[in-house]
């Protein structure tokens, strides 16, 4: 009003801050708000006054947790003649109505946290970044690990599915790592390793793992199915986590990884950077943590196999092959996210990477041309329909090659070509070098020529050392025998 003095409604209404039509309104009645008789009635009829409380009110009451971009359509489909331009208006009356008339809603309890008291494990997929290894695609999760107070963060690569051996193994390298076990250990009730399980197994793995908490000393806890917001103080954490490592990729430049090892220092790398900025709060709650055992416990379930006539086993829906010289024999297999390791007996065999079955059931391969090429040399028509040829062929040449010789030679003669080319590279320990070469040949649409192979992965005379064997005469092998009877 004091600017109203010396300029018109419009120029004091801007000084003010106010728009012009309420300059114009405090002009006409200079009355607060609250000092008005009545409140100032509707300037347009109201668009939803014939439908709100018989329609929309019923759609309310009987479904609460409808949406209402869902109502808004429904009303649409019912009055075509409705003015697109009143959602806002409609999202505005149900806002208020609900706040009124609405179900109560959950409430959220915020707690108070104590060092060293609780951990949390959960896991979450991170097949939307598009990673890929030695140019394949990564499908896969991570294991997280989080300490709720100082906010301590552990991250570990999982190639399959949610279960007891991930957690076992991401929780005890999380554990390892910290240098200390807090007091509880929270997870999401392994609802997803549960799944296609019985109730023998369920209960089977519920107690491996309260036996891993009782192992370290800590008390294990669940939040319950489905309720996400329990688990909340990880939940958050995942988003945190996922957009750091999008963000790294970025600044990368590329999504690919030379192998799987390369993508796990990137990731630990990642989660290094994060726990450095709260290398106070850790240090403090390290202090609080309860002392790390002896040793670690088991990280793997452990299965006993038979193999077969076909030089191999079968474990979870995949198909496993391994030197002939082990058919008939039992094998205990120690079965991790990554990996197999056999043994027999108590002696370790080797380690093979562990496969995984198609989400469509079908099985899966994991086989080595090196356990069978002996045998397949005296049959080589066998590979012609071969169950596993495809996961046969150790890298992508040598199967184009193999598509284009049964495009032009006999299926006998392409096959036999294909085995002694396998072989070659068996024996001439030249994998990766005759894959070159038979790319080579493909591109010029030529055949392999085995001969010319055999002699440019030939040994060079010229390189070979000359060795000379000195016999001894018999006559001093005499003069021991009479040194020794003296």
């Amino acid at each position: 009003m004091r600017l109203r003095q010396t300029n018109n409604i419009p120029a004091a209404a801007a000084k003010a801050g106010f728009s012009t039509a309420t300059g114009y309104r405090i002009a006409g009645d200079p009355a607060l708000p609250s000092q008005r008789g009545t409140a100032r009635e509707r300037r347009r009829p109201d668009p939803l006054a014939d439908i709100f409380d018989s329609e929309i009110v019923p759609l309310l009451k009987s479904a609460p947790g409808l949406r209402v971009v869902t109502v808004f359509e429904e009303m649409r489909r019912r009055h075509p003649d409705l003015d697109p331009g009143i959602r806002r208006t409609m999202e505005r009356r149900i806002r208020s109505w609900r706040a009124i008339f609405g179900p109560e809603q959950e409430v959220i309890f915020r707690q108070a946290h104590e060092p060293g008291r609780l951990g949390l494990s959960d896991f979450t997929d991170m097949g939307d970044l598009g990673v890929r290894v030695a140019g394949q695609a990564l499908d896969h999760r991570l294991y997280h690990f989080r300490l709720i107070w100082s906010g301590f963060e552990h991250a570990h690569v999982i190639l399959g599915g949610e279960s007891y051996v991930a957690l076992a193994e991401g929780l005890q390298n999380a554990l390892w790592a910290l240098g200390g076990t807090p007091a509880e250990h929270r997870s999401d009730s392994l609802s997803a390793a549960f799944r296609n399980l019985d109730a023998q197994a369920r209960a089977d793995l519920t107690t491996r793992y309260d036996a891993l908490c009782q192992h370290y000393g800590m008390i294990p806890t669940r939040n319950n199915r489905g309720v996400a917001h329990e688990n909340g103080a990880i939940e958050s954490a995942h988003g945190h986590l996922k957009a750091a490592v999008a963000d790294a990729l970025l600044l990368r430049g590329t999504s690919d990884f030379d192998d799987l090892p390369a993508y796990r220092r990137f990731i630990d790398e990642i989660v290094s950077a994060k726990n450095r900025r709260h290398a106070a709060r850790i240090d403090a709650e390290r202090a609080a943590l309860r002392k790390l055992p002896d040793r670690r416990t088991s990280d793997y379930e452990e299965i006993i196999v038979t193999v077969t006539s076909t030089s191999s086993f079968t474990l979870k829906k995949v198909f496993y092959s391994v030197p002939s010289r082990l058919i008939g024999h039992r094998l205990r297999v120690r079965l991790y996210d990554d990996r197999l390791e056999l043994f027999i007996g108590g002696t370790q065999l080797m380690t093979l990477p562990r496969g995984r079955s198609k989400p469509n059931g079908v099985h899966g391969h994991v086989v080595d041309y090196r356990h069978v090429i002996h045998s397949l040399r005296r049959k080589p028509m066998a590979l012609l329909k071969l169950v596993y040829r495809d996961q046969l062929f150790p890298r992508t040449a040598y199967a184009r090659t193999f598509d284009r010789l049964i495009e032009v030679l006999p299926e006998r003669a392409a096959c036999k070509m294909m085995v002694e080319l396998l072989s070659l590279a068996h024996e001439r320990a030249c994998e990766a070098e005759l894959a070159t070469l038979l790319s080579a040949d493909i591109a010029a649409n030529r055949l392999p020529d085995i001969a010319a192979l055999r002699d440019h992965f030939a040994p060079d005379p010229a390189t070979l050392p000359a060795v000379v064997v000195t016999l001894a005469s018999l006559s001093t092998y005499d003069a021991l025998l009479a040194g020794g009877v003296a």
